[in-house]
């Protein structure tokens, strides 16, 4: 009995001390001011109140503390992370700017500090929790509306004046994925859900900050609102299309004179002159990208055209990027390009051409009739001539439309150095 009675208490006391282990664990996961490695849900808090939701995981690699930014089935790397006792601090990869919070247990807050110019910061309240990985809804509904699909949208921003979108939309359950085009760029990779007949859609990936909210009206069409970062608030309609399509022919840049050579000449991030005169240009296949390290589009078009530059550079091409970025000090400017050029590892020049504004940049190349949107490629034969001028950009996020533009752009470079060599082997044709 005696027996009996202590091998009860030994086992009593044996549940009590695990009990109080799991209870010590548990306090401390809550109390832990260390950045702890999980899936976060994570919010932004637009001017006016909006909150924009996006996930978060956090993960210990070999190099460090490593963030991943979760928009559907983009997962942006920001391994930038500096990261001390209750606090830590992320630079976006390829912009300036930074995302910082307090960490207290498995709660995150702090704020999005979006550089857009010279002293022009925009901070956002920024909040996450570790273990939620729901966007808009926590529970998701299993009789839903379908959105998925092809969409023409019209856009009202606040002073009445209209643009043009076209959606493009997936599907799976509540889950929705997709992007907006736009005429001379798109979206980027936007995620949320479907719940009942309405739609709400996000996106932060380091460089924007997107949310979309809409109901399906009786007459099959999409009605609601649109907020960002840098455009504010518009109004929008979204009618279903198989074929919707854009113009982007209001927008297209050309040259004043076609029969004219295209000449720039501005300074690198160290300084150094870069010439479309330069001996390293003289009978070489350019392309030339009007571009800026602030644009989400430029990004996208940047790791196309390392690939391009790397592929074809030991036939004749040669890349050059004009950077109209966001700073009147040159100094800020180089920095930012410099943090460009290292995200996507350039190797061609980057010369800084100026400032963002589209006025202020045609002013700096008056050969063009005007520079309308970011990024814009001029391609250029080995005798100086402009052959082609592509403006915009479509991103891995319009799936086909980026892939017919990437061979696109592989075609018209594959002909101007074809073009060229046949000249060099039969000069007197």
């Amino acid at each position: 009995m005696n027996r009996t009675r202590s091998a009860v208490a030994g086992l009593r006391s044996f549940a009590i001390l695990a009990l109080c282990c799991l209870a010590l664990a548990g306090c401390s996961r809550q109390d832990s001011r260390e950045l702890q490695p999980g899936s976060y849900r994570a919010t932004l808090e637009l001017p006016g109140g909006k909150t924009v939701p996006f996930g978060l995981d956090v993960a210990q690699e070999e190099s460090g503390t490593v963030l991943y930014l979760v928009n559907g089935p983009e997962r942006v790397r920001v391994p930038e992370v500096a990261a001390e006792s209750g606090k830590f601090t992320a630079r976006m990869p390829g912009y300036e700017n930074t995302l910082s919070a307090t960490v207290s247990g498995e709660e995150l807050e702090g704020e999005l500090a979006l550089v857009q110019g010279d002293d022009r910061i925009l901070r956002l309240p920024f909040t996450a929790r570790l273990g939620e990985t729901w966007r808009f809804y926590p529970e998701l509904r299993a009789d839903n509306a379908d959105m998925a699909g092809r969409w023409d949208v019209t856009y009202t921003n606040d002073a009445g004046r209209q643009s043009a979108g076209v959606a493009v939309l997936d599907q799976r359950f509540a889950q929705v994925t997709g992007t907006v085009m736009l005429p001379a760029s798109d979206q980027r990779y936007l995620a949320g859900e479907v719940h009942d007949e309405a739609v709400r859609l996000s996106r932060f990936d380091g460089g924007a900050v997107l949310l979309y909210e809409a109901q399906l009206n009786d007459r099959g069409e999409l009605v609601g609102d649109f907020w960002s970062d840098r455009g504010g608030h518009q109004r929008f309609v979204a009618r279903r299309n198989p074929d919707a399509g854009l113009d982007a022919s209001a927008i297209a840049t050309r040259l004043r004179d076609p029969e004219a050579g295209f000449e720039f000449s501005f300074k690198d991030p160290d300084g150094q002159v870069v010439s479309s005169r330069d001996p390293r240009f003289a009978g070489k296949v350019l392309l030339v990208t009007l571009t800026g390290s602030w644009c989400p589009s430029s990004h996208d078009e940047t790791a196309v055209l390392t690939a391009l530059s790397r592929k074809y550079r030991a036939r004749g091409l040669e890349v050059v990027a004009l950077m109209f970025e966001q700073h009147t000090d040159f100094g800020r400017s180089a920095a930012a390009v410099q943090r460009f050029r290292a995200n996507y590892r350039i190797e061609y020049p980057t010369a800084i051409a100026g400032r963002k504004d589209l006025q202020d940049a045609s002013q700096a190349l008056p050969q063009l009739d005007g520079i309308r949107a970011y990024p814009t490629a001029l391609f250029i034969d080995r005798t100086g001539r402009v052959r082609k001028i592509h403006t915009g950009f479509a991103g891995p996020a319009t799936g086909a439309a980026h892939e017919r533009l990437v061979h696109e752009f592989e075609q018209t470079i594959e002909q101007l150095l074809a073009d060229d060599e046949a000249v060099a082997v039969n000069p007197g044709s």
